[in-house]
């Protein structure tokens, strides 16, 4: 009797944990995606910037303002550019995340912008503090998501990869030159253009457009130069960036950004199966939305 008790209970108890287990599986089959808007569509709230040469929170010129509901980027304040880069942080660091900005060149670039910045900005991630910044600093040390914008005539992709202050691991070697070419298309014009990024701590880093992955590297770290002057101590090379700010640049070239949006990754990054499904969706979403 006591034995047939005893079975009964083990039975029960496997009955239990198995239904346990298909409940947490059920619950782990999807996670529910829900996008955080960075801009309210508004104003600047949430949103500081940093422009070369001037302190933390001095929006030199008005260099960014919100019109017509978009973050725009304009130079009609200034006399000269005078390499005065600019980035508007956004108030929160992240660390695992799928990011989407929705940007469009305007107008003509400022008479002494430099012929690389034609068209040309950036979503900067994995960045710097900005108050670790020295007042003259150019660039945030940070992984650049390069936008660029064609000349109506030549081949010129977007979503590529720029360095200030970082190197990258593709393709199993470490990487040091400053930029990279994506293997995207060239958008002429002032047309929207929508541009992805999955950043997984320092695992993995994906540029996507239109659903199409168009570049990938991991294990972005310190490193290299293309940024300066920097405050000592803050450049730790080789050190591997988990996480950080985000900002968009300010490089000479009118630009607006009519959307900024994020899916927070970080709460299931430990969970691989369900981070793989979710991060699936997540791009065969950008076919959609583009």
């Amino acid at each position: 009797m006591k034995a047939k008790y005893l079975f009964f209970i083990l039975i029960a108890s496997a009955l239990s944990f198995n239904c346990q287990n298909e409940k947490k599986m059920e619950t782990e089959e999807a996670y529910e995606i829900e996008w955080q808007q960075l801009f309210n569509g508004k104003d600047l709230t949430g949103w500081t910037p940093k422009i070369s040469g001037h302190e933390l929170g001095d929006n030199n010129g008005e260099t960014f303002s919100v019109v017509d509901g978009c973050i725009t980027v304009n130079y009609d304040n200034y006399e000269n550019f005078d390499q005065q880069f600019g980035h508007l942080f956004y108030e929160k660091p992240f660390s695992a995340y799928f990011l989407a900005v929705e940007y469009r060149f305007i107008g003509e670039q400022i008479h002494d912008g430099p012929g690389w910045a034609y068209r040309n900005s950036g979503a900067m991630l994995h960045g710097q503090d900005p108050k670790t910044m020295t007042l003259e600093q150019d660039f945030p040390i940070s992984i650049e998501g390069q936008i660029l914008g064609g000349n109506g005539q030549d081949d010129r992709t977007t979503s590529n990869l720029c360095t200030p202050g970082t190197n990258v691991v593709m393709k199993g070697e470490l990487f040091t030159p400053h930029c990279v070419n994506s293997s995207s298309k060239t958008y002429h014009g002032d047309q929207w253009v929508r541009a992805s990024f999955l950043v997984l701590k320092d695992s993995l880093i994906q540029h996507i457009i239109e659903g199409d992955i168009v570049l990938e590297y991991t294990s972005p770290q310190m490193g290299g130069g293309n940024v300066a002057p920097v405050m000592e101590g803050v450049m730790q090379e080789g050190k591997l960036l988990t996480g950080g700010s985000i900002s968009l640049q300010s490089e000479s070239h009118p630009i607006q950004f009519r959307k900024v949006e994020i899916v927070d990754l970080d709460p299931i990054y430990g969970n691989k199966n369900l981070l793989s499904k979710t991060v699936e969706s997540l791009i065969e979403g950008e076919k959609i939305t583009n």
